[in-house]
Parts: C-alpha cells; structure tokens; sequence
C-alpha cells in the first residue's frame, strides 16, 4: 500500500483529491449515512448536477438545482476509469454515488461502477429512490448498498414538496430488499410537516415489516433552501422518533444531525453493549467479530466484510 501523492486533509476525516481537475472528496463512509458498511472506511464521492425531485429545503440545492434554477450545468468530464484509479490511489474502500441524484446519470454512474466491482470497491447509491425497476435491474447486483431517504409516508407531502410521489419510493425499498441490495433509510424531520407520532409509526413499522435490520437515520432539519418558514427540529424531537423505531421493532435506529447524540453509536439489540463507538464521523471502536457482537455474538447485519459479497 502507497500513500497517495496530491490530497488535502479536510476536517471530520475528510479528505479532497488533487489528481485530477474534478477534485472529488473522500468522505467517511459514515456520512452517506452507511452505519452498517465498512465502517471506518473512506469513499469515493461522485456526483453530476441536476435532480428529478424539486425539494424546497434541499440542502444540495447549489448543485441538484443548478440546470432550473442557474440555468446552466458544470463540471469537468472525467471517464470512469479514472475515478476508479483516484479511489485506489486514495485507499477508498467504496464508491458513493452520492449529494444528487445518481438516477439523473445512470449511465456514468453504471459504467463507473462496472469497472469498480472489477477492482473490488464496493459501489453505492445515495438515492431519493425514484427509480425504476429496470434501472434497478440493469446495475442488478454492482450496486451493493443504498442509502435511500423515505421523506415521508403521506403521498401530499412528496407531492408538495419534493414535486414527486410517495409509492415509486416504496416500490424501490421493496425491490432493493428483494435483490439483496444492503439498504439504510433516512427520514429528514421538518417540524409540523412529516413528524407527527402517527407518521412516524407507519415508517417505522413499513421499514420493520420490510426488514427490521433495516438502519433507520432519523436527521434533524435545519432550514434550507427555500423552506425558511421552520426552525430547526427539536432535539427531542428526534429523539422521541428513534424511541418509536425501536419500539416498532427495528434493529437499528439512528439520530442524524445532532452531534455527540448517543443515537449515533451502533448498540447490540440483544445484550445492549455498544459494537461500534461512533460520534459524527469518527469511528473511536468496534466491537465486532465476523459480523457479530463481541460481548454476546448477536448477528449485526451489514456489510462488514467484502469478501462476503
């Protein structure tokens, strides 16, 4: 192993590549979010400009809404072989497909992922999950893992606010699920939109039905975009959300965008110990062995080994 010549060391261990004119990041695999891949590990990021969804609080808005809004699209042509070469040299372990939509360049982002499977890094979608079944069914199993947002269960809030529809998503979870896909799901909570109790227990219990290991990241919203009208949400909010995932029957419940939140760290569902220690994106200890709980060999499921795949 050889450390790469032209990268800069970021803050949270991130880290900027200097290769090539892209100057793509390297982010912990953590902050997709994927708890439950490689931990530890960096990945790859790629992204184009553009999305199909119209999210009025898109963080990514500078760059998901660039062809609407500016008019215009940017970017550097760089061929997917050299993104596989850059995530090499930078002792990436995945490739992420992440900050938009990687539907919106599914060709780039298929013919990438191609030749990363062939030099064993792992691909992976950070996905709104609009995608078609046939798209699921052309990048069959070179897609590994997803983490894909659910960012409500009520078909009028897509509707108004993401100019989209709910069941295309659900549709998705469901075929993932049944390719064998490692999924993670996120529900960003936007006060008086999507957090009622309600709510919430019908994510919670659609995602448990669909798998209870499935991890569920529950993030805190912070104004954005062109949804100003809302404060932040609540800590205990959030809190309160990953208490009904639990309740609900889910494995795996995480609390996103609260920093040093206790619901950041990986707990064994079975004799409570923490398996991996985690605050933001620094991993400070795992407690795993071949995939389960060190203290009491609990199954904790996820991609831990790629040589498992």
């Amino acid at each position: 192993m050889k450390e790469a010549m032209l990268y800069t060391s970021l803050e949270d261990k991130n880290v900027k590549c200097a290769l090539c004119a892209h100057r793509c990041l390297m982010d912990p695999i953590e902050k997709k979010p994927l708890f439950h891949v490689l931990p530890g590990s960096l990945s790859y990021s790629v992204a184009t400009v553009g999305c199909n969804f119209k999210c009025s609080f898109c963080q990514n808005a500078d760059i998901s809404q660039m062809p609407s809004d500016m008019k215009r699209i940017t970017g550097h042509d760089v061929a997917p072989a050299t993104l596989v070469e850059d995530a090499l040299e930078n002792r990436c372990r995945s490739i992420a497909y992440t900050y938009t939509e990687p539907t919106i360049y599914f060709e780039y982002a298929y013919d990438t992922a191609v030749l990363a499977e062939k030099n064993d890094l792992l691909n992976v979608f950070v996905s709104n999950g609009y995608m078609t079944g046939e798209c699921l069914d052309t990048i069959g199993s070179t897609l590994h893992a997803a983490n894909v947002d659910l960012k409500s269960f009520r078909d009028e809030y897509y509707k108004s606010l993401c100019k989209a529809r709910l069941q295309p998503v659900l549709d998705t979870l469901k075929k993932m699920k049944e390719m064998g896909i490692w999924i993670e799901v996120t529900t960003l909570l936007i006060p008086g939109e999507n957090d009622s109790e309600q709510e919430l227990r019908d994510i919670a219990r659609f995602l448990a039905d669909l798998g209870s290991e499935i991890p569920w990241h529950i993030s805190r919203f912070y104004p954005q975009y062109r949804y100003l009208s809302s404060g932040p949400t609540p800590s205990k909010t959030v809190q309160k959300a990953r208490d009904i995932g639990f309740q609900e029957g889910l494995r795996f419940v995480y609390t996103g965008n609260l920093p040093g939140d206790e619901g950041e760290k990986t707990v064994c569902p079975s004799c409570g110990k923490t398996v991996i220690d985690r605050s933001g994106y620094r991993i400070f200890g795992i407690n795993l062995s071949q995939g389960s709980c060190s203290f009491c060999g609990e199954t904790i499921e996820g991609i831990f080994d790629p040589t498992s795949l």
